[in-house]
């Protein structure tokens, strides 16, 4: 029986047959192409050189050709074959053309002369080709022309290009508008995407819109890459939120995505930015353990830590080993900047233009930072002629001062005391279409101020009001230094009204500077009422503070008040400085405590520090005070063992406790050192050394002493002149006595009556009544009257020293300067003396 075949059941069975084309031949096989073949080469890079022998120039650039007409579609070609308009352009030939028209250009114009619009593989090709270039109005313009095309299709590439453009251009209110866009193109955001938007706003430091991007991507069950918690990470970090770029980094290795360099560099450049120097070096020093190898980006935020830290020599170190290439990477423009501003900090200013000569010697070739940078330090150092030079070279080297190089000069001018130069270059700022901004008026404020011109530094402040910049606590703070320096005490108390008015809040620094302000201008009260104003609003005092109040007590000798701050600044646990040290021991001497001076200057060295000149000084003050020789000449030595050089106040303060101590012939001794260690002589060395020879009862090393002092005759004070005349009369050195006061007043020093009163009473002791009678004539001839007993004394000696004769004679010399005389103290040769005029006479014998 015959089966009869199920047409159903063999369809279901059997595989149909293949339907061919008419085309096909099963024996020859031919294939008809219904597509043109890919052209592999259209999106090759190709490296293309220029070099230009005459300017020096060599450029290398990359060049992309694109799919050319050959390549479009037939119906493309016939439609543009023969027309003259349509280019056949490569894809950089199209970047370079609308790079040089401006964004108000037609640019759609251009763009609909190229062939290459009919492909849409050259979109993605041309939108990554002018977004590299950086300019973002062109590529906004060819974005919008490129989505009005019929052939467009929104792709995830375009877009993450894109935002990322605006990212670098910190456009993060477009770069997100971009990516809702991309979302109604019904074009869904890859890992890719996410971090551009969240690079976006970590650049304009929206630190918790991007933890909120990375959250939403979690939702849309994209994983985070390495590159995503990067940018999360700088995102916190570049805001000074350390602490939660921690946190991020933590979760990226919980979740199985390992650090690399990129990594460490983004935590260091937090801990940086956060302020956190020492948490920054613990991390490089755990980072040295791992196998990530650092790189220079590594280096320069260690060096720059050091410096934070005042560890300049392990900073030079590290950026010497990067020099002898013992490291793996060398020095960049950022390595040189920053040992440049080393060396200005720790005022090696001489170091910071080898530095930069150096950077010039290795290939290196400065950006205006760099420029910058040494500009300020020669601005620190009051050094405006080399700052000038260095402000004139930027413009050589082919680059225009931005504000902060005006600024610099500006700032260099104000601290070389050139008030009006500082304005010439505020005024220069806006010639050159330049904007002041808030550190520019305070740079001119300081200026004005520093100098001592008070009302300029106010119309400063107005002028930056006008300009529409608020003032800050610095321009407040400049302001209030500036009213001390000018001993205005009514301008104090109207620049406090002033910020009080504008709503700025004093800190710590303001209440500092109004603080000093007020004890400079003698203002006690009003320093301590509103160093008590400061302590009720809870601004925290520092070690400046009490600086201020203890040296300005000490100044108007409220020692106990000095004290009393002292206590307090002990119970706050503020380090004590050396200023405090100094004033404080000073107090303790005043009030004759010398064991609390001494206690305080050893606990002082048990703390680390080394006392200055000033504290050895003040506490050379505190021996002498109490008489004690032997430990002011063993602390003098002290000083020479430290490596101190005393300056005059000290040795003045050793010579005055060895004289009071019955050591006279030291003082001598401590003047030959002087004189060997070129140690400047003052009033109170010479004081003291004619005090010993007094003591010594050695003319001899007072007549040498003459010959040294005689080129200072004009600066030296009549009171060390007089108790030279005076112990050289005393020595019976009349003449030596005499040829002194010649030379005096050859060199135009002022004589006064006590002068002269010395001169008559050691000339009297010797006897020599002509030259008596002669200074008498001399006085009446300066000017200056001399007393009645002058002439009792004269008028006592010819009765009872000369005989009849002499006494004649000097009767008569009186008598010639009648009218000048009164006439009861004249006495004839004949009569007795006056009994008042004996009773007078004999208390002064």
């Amino acid at each position: 029986m015959a089966t009869i075949p199920n047409p159903a059941l063999h369809k279901l069975t059997h595989a149909p047959e293949p339907i061919r084309p008419k085309s096909y031949s099963t024996r020859s096989k031919t294939l008809i192409l219904c597509k043109k073949p890919k052209n592999d080469s259209a999106f090759k890079e190709k490296k293309q050189v220029l070099v230009d022998y005459d300017k020096g120039k060599h450029e290398v650039s990359t060049r992309v050709s694109g799919l050319r007409k050959a390549d479009i579609p037939r119906r493309y070609r016939l439609r543009v074959q023969g027309d003259r308009s349509q280019k056949d352009w490569t894809v950089s030939e199209v970047v370079d053309k609308i790079l040089k028209l401006d964004h108000r250009d037609d640019i759609d114009g251009l763009l609909n002369r190229w062939v290459g619009r009919f492909a849409r593989k050259n979109f993605s090709v041309l939108i990554r080709e002018i977004t590299q270039t950086g300019s973002i109005q062109q590529s906004i313009q060819v974005f919008r022309w490129m989505k009005n095309q019929k052939n467009y299709c929104a792709q995830n590439d375009i877009y993450n290009m894109i935002i990322r453009l605006h990212a670098r251009h910190n456009w993060t209110d477009q770069a997100r508008g971009l990516f809702f866009e991309m979302q109604e193109w019904r074009c869904k955001a890859d890992a890719e995407t996410y971090n551009a938007l969240i690079n976006a706003h970590g650049r304009a430091g929206q630190w918790r819109w991007a933890m909120n991007i990375m959250e939403d991507m979690l939702r849309a069950a994209i994983p985070p890459s390495r590159s995503t918690y990067n940018n999360l990470i700088n995102a916190c970090g570049s805001s000074g939120n350390w602490r939660e770029a921690l946190k991020v980094c933590k979760k990226m290795t919980d979740n199985g995505v390992g650090p690399d360099l990129v990594t460490h560099n983004i935590v260091l450049s937090a801990y940086k930015n956060g302020a956190q120097y020492s948490k920054a070096l613990s991390y490089f020093e755990l980072m040295k353990g791992t196998h990530i190898r650092p790189d220079t980006t590594t280096l320069n935020i260690v060096i720059h830590c050091l410096v934070k830290l005042g560890q300049y020599a392990k900073a030079i170190d590290i950026f010497n080993s990067m020099r002898e290439k013992r490291a793996e990477c060398h020095p960049d423009i950022v390595t040189f900047t920053s040992i440049i501003h080393l060396y200005s900090v720790c005022g090696k200013i001489e170091n910071c233009k080898a530095v930069f000569n150096t950077m010039l010697g290795e290939g290196l070739k400065p950006n205006i930072v760099s420029y910058n940078t040494l500009i300020a330090a020669y601005a620190s150092h009051r050094m405006d002629k080399e700052a000038l030079s260095v402000f004139n070279e930027i413009k050589q080297s082919g680059f225009s001062p931005d504000i902060v190089s005006y600024t610099s000069l500006l700032n260099a001018y104000g601290r070389s005391q050139k008030p009006k130069k500082a304005r010439e270059v505020f005024d220069m700022i806006k010639r050159e279409n330049l904007k002041p901004n808030l550190v520019s008026y305070n740079a001119l404020i300081d200026a004005y101020g520093s100098n001592g011109l008070l009302a300029e530094a106010v119309e400063a402040l107005r002028e930056m009001e006008q300009d529409g910049i608020q003032p800050n606590i610095v321009s407040i703070c400049t302001l209030l230094a500036a009213c001390g320096r000018c001993g205005q005490k009514v301008k104090i108390d109207a620049v406090l009204s002033a910020s009080e008015q504008r709503g700025i809040e004093l800190n710590t620094v303001a209440y500092n500077s109004a603080i000093g302000s007020y004890m400079n201008v003698g203002e006690y009260e009003k320093a301590i009422n509103l160093y008590r104003l400061m302590r009720k609003k809870k601004v925290m005092p520092d070690c400046v503070t009490y600086t201020v109040l203890i040296s300005g007590c000490c100044k108007m000798s409220n020692y106990t008040e000095a004290l009393n701050f002292l206590d307090e600044m002990m119970y706050l646990k503020i380090p004590v400085s050396q200023e405090v040290y100094a004033s404080v021991i000073c107090a303790y001497s005043k009030q004759g405590q010398l064991g609390e001076a001494e206690s305080l200057f050893n606990l002082m060295k048990m703390a680390g520090y080394c006392p200055d000149v000033v504290t050895y000084t003040a506490m050379l003050h505190a021996y002498n005070a109490a008489e004690n020789w032997e430990k002011a000449c063993a602390l003098f030595q002290e000083m020479e063992t430290n490596n101190f050089i005393p300056d005059t106040i000290a040795c003045s303060a050793l010579m005055r406790a060895f004289n009071k101590g019955g050591q006279p012939s030291k003082v001598l001794v401590l003047a030959e050192i002087m004189r060997e260690k070129e140690i400047p002589f003052g009033d109170a060395i010479f004081f003291e050394m004619v005090s010993a020879c007094s003591l010594l009862r050695d003319w001899r090393t007072a007549v040498e002493l003459i010959k040294f002092m005689e080129p200072s005759f004009a600066v030296v004070s009549a009171g060390v002149m007089n108790h030279l005349l005076h112990f050289l009369g005393k020595s019976g050195k009349t003449e030596t006595m005499m040829k002194l006061f010649y030379k005096i007043v050859a060199a135009g020093t002022d004589v006064n009556f006590n002068t002269y009163s010395i001169l008559l009473k050691n000339l009297l002791s010797a006897g020599n009544w002509r030259k008596y009678i002669e200074v008498l004539q001399w006085m009446e001839g300066a000017g200056i009257q001399p007393s009645n007993g002058m002439y009792r004394d004269i008028s006592y000696f010819a009765q009872r020293s000369v005989g009849a004769e002499y006494a004649a004679t000097i009767q008569e010399k009186l008598e010639s300067l009648k009218g000048k005389i009164p006439d009861q103290i004249l006495v004839s040769n004949n009569d007795a003396l006056h009994p008042t005029l004996q009773l007078i006479s004999g208390a002064e014998v």
